[in-house]
Order: C-alpha cells, then sequence, then structure tokens
C-alpha cells in the first residue's frame, strides 16, 4: 500500500475550503447571483411600468397635435376658460 504524504491532504483541503469559500461568499457567489437576479426583475417591472406611461403620454401628444377637443378640454378643465359666447354658471350648496 502505499502512503500518500500529509501535505498532500492539507492542500487538497486548502484547496477545497478556497474553492467553497467563493461558491458561497466570494466574487460571484450564490448570494451575489441571487441578489443581482432580484435587482434585474425589479428593473424589468420599473421598465414596464415606464414604457406604458410613455405610451400613454405618446397617445396624449397625438391627440393634442390631432384635435382642438382635446385642448379645449384641457382649458377647460384645468384653466377655468370659456370659449366666446359661453356663459359660467357655478352653483354652490
Amino acid at each position: 500500500m502505499v502512503k500518500t504524504p500529509y501535505w498532500l491532504f492539507a492542500v487538497l483541503i486548502l484547496i477545497l475550503g478556497g474553492l467553497q469559500y467563493r461558491l458561497w461568499i466570494g466574487d460571484g457567489s450564490l448570494a451575489q447571483v441571487s441578489d443581482l437576479q432580484r435587482q434585474i426583475a425589479e428593473q424589468q417591472g420599473e421598465n414596464e411600468r415606464l414604457l406604458e406611461r410613455n405610451r400613454i403620454l405618446e397617445a396624449e401628444v397625438m391627440e393634442l397635435k390631432e384635435g382642438m377637443e382635446t385642448v379645449e378640454e384641457r382649458a377647460r378643465q384645468e384653466l377655468g376658460m370659456l370659449k366666446e359666447g359661453e356663459t359660467l354658471y357655478l352653483l354652490t350648496e
């Protein structure tokens, strides 16, 4: 039977320990990968929300460019403006 030197076992254990450290704690560890995947999912959700907001704003801009009805509606609601010849009746309780 061949006897293996003890220093070889020590070197192998050190190598195994180094690999385990990198797997669980070091750069590229499972915890870091999991955290990065969570961040990616959050960013994708935020991107989808912003894309939807941009679509709504783009539709609103096209509406404002094409028709005066939207401009008139906004002027009435947001600025309290009236058309020439209209009378405003304010009802209070």
